[in-house]
């Protein structure tokens, strides 16, 4: 009750008072979902539009703030949670035997040198360390220590041709639904100084729970954005005939919106 006073009442006793607020404004959104429910799954896809024009301009307005603010090794979660289908395939399973030496990561699309990189490849890169907070759209955060090779870096070894304006990440794993799991970036994302693809976690290689043998950190977003069991990366124009052409596999199944800016 104390909790639902401060919330609801705005005072700080154990009195009914937040409760009686909370009651009726809660039956009365209970009311509205139910009323609301036939017509929102019958035109999923355009309450997205419609919510993506609604939404969209005003997360324009917000991202002039650029956030690249960094942690200290006290800060580190004592627990990050797992989360995400994990891959489920013979060849996964084998580079997981091999220790991942077999990895290649394939780099491509309209770029001027497409690359095939191996895990010593990608340590004999320059390598950059970040101490941040994961935000999940499921609700929880955790801060952890990431190490691995700057997507800057990444850049200037394949050199993106004039026309490519997305970097789609393809992942090892399928979606919840099936289907590989996949999500798209703008290339000017890709330059941001905390986006990497991370090979260590806290010091560690990455788990396989965490998107061995490597993840896309890329700071500024929500976490479904950050493609875990990363197998390949595409350099594309547009992402219209990727997946349902949402922008990754989450908007394409769960009608997220394709702007996820922190």
């Amino acid at each position: 009750r104390v909790n639902l006073n401060m919330m609801w009442a705005g005072v700080d006793d154990a009195s009914w008072s937040g409760l009686l607020v909370f009651v009726p404004a809660m039956a009365l959104l209970g009311l509205i979902s139910w009323l609301a429910s036939p017509l929102t799954i019958r035109h999923a896809r355009v309450v997205q539009r419609v919510g993506t024009a609604m939404v969209g301009p005003i997360k324009g307005l917000a991202e002039w703030w650029d956030p690249k603010g960094q942690l200290t090794e006290s800060d580190i979660s004592p627990f990050m949670w797992p989360n995400g289908t994990m891959p489920k395939s013979a060849e996964f399973d084998a580079l997981v035997a091999d220790g991942f030496a077999g990895y290649r990561l394939r780099v491509g699309g309209l770029v001027d040198t497409p690359v095939v990189l191996s895990m010593d490849d990608l340590r004999a890169l320059s390598k950059q360390e970040q101490i941040t907070t994961h935000f999940c759209i499921q609700g929880w955060s955790g801060v952890a220590k990431w190490g691995g090779v700057p997507m800057r870096t990444i850049l200037d070894l394949v050199r993106p041709t004039a026309e490519a304006r997305y970097a789609v990440f393809y992942s090892f794993a399928d979606g919840g639904e099936g289907g590989r799991y996949y999500d798209v970036h703008t290339i000017g994302n890709m330059g941001h100084a905390l986006t990497m693809l991370a090979y260590e976690m806290n010091g560690a290689p990455v788990s396989v729970l965490h998107g061995a043998p490597i993840r896309l950190r890329c700071e500024n977003e929500l976490g479904f954005k950050m493609v875990k069991w990363v197998a390949a990366i595409e350099f594309v124009h547009d992402f219209a005939d990727l997946g349902a052409g949402h922008g990754g596999y989450n908007e394409d199944h769960e009608f997220y919106g394709y702007r996820m800016p922190i």
